[in-house]
């Protein structure tokens, strides 16, 4: 039997993903908090968005970054069956991720140019989107809490499908979505970089 020191994280009932509250949605894993987003997070969940970019070496114009989703956060996530979810440590936001269906934003080269268009009405595909961890807080178990909690939040909408794409230097956001079953189904380059798209099926 494990000593507490040597327990991983994932097994350790203190860092489990617990359901606090249904709606508006909010999990606790350890000393992290997840809750919705509101209009009040704006700055910092666009700051860390870049800075997760920054770090592995993506920037404006390179056909794969773009933000202009974070100036529609209502209209893309939170009002069109979707949801984004911030994770407070201390009170400082530290990671998030979304959830928006797989029609309202384009794939591909169009994504960087801020292409958006209302959503059908039948629910079938959901992306996930945005995952972003601090770097100094990385490999603590915070982006998976947050794969979690949104795969709950797609299943509870009734999508069957949960997609995403990321590129070949993504290496950890990679293996957290192995992890979960996701697989791959297609690669592109765009603009000599590798973006990888995968999925899961719900149902």
């Amino acid at each position: 039997m494990g000593t507490p020191d040597s327990t991983p994280w994932q097994d350790h009932p203190a860092r489990a993903l617990v359901r606090l509250r249904d709606e508006p949605p909010v999990w606790k894993f350890g000393g992290l908090r997840l809750r919705r987003y509101s209009g009040a997070d704006h700055g910092t969940v666009l700051a860390l968005h870049r800075e997760g970019l920054a770090q592995v070496g993506l920037r404006p114009g390179d056909g794969v970054y773009y933000d202009h989703d974070f100036f529609r956060m209502e209209d893309i996530y939170l009002r069109n069956d979707g949801e984004f979810l911030v994770g407070e440590l201390d009170g400082r936001i530290v990671a998030m991720g979304g959830l928006r269906r797989a029609d309202l934003v384009p794939g591909g080269r169009a994504r960087a140019y801020g292409g958006y268009a209302p959503g059908a009405p039948a629910l079938d595909a959901v992306e996930m989107v945005r995952l972003r961890v601090r770097p100094a807080l990385q490999r603590r178990g915070y982006g998976t809490a947050v794969v979690q909690a949104l795969e709950q939040r797609a299943v509870e909408y009734g999508y069957r499908v949960l997609r995403a794409d990321t590129t070949e230097l993504q290496g950890p956001a990679l293996a957290l979505y192995a992890k979960f079953g996701w697989t791959e189904t297609r690669r592109e380059t765009i603009g000599g970089i590798v973006n990888i798209y995968i999925e899961k099926h719900l149902r």
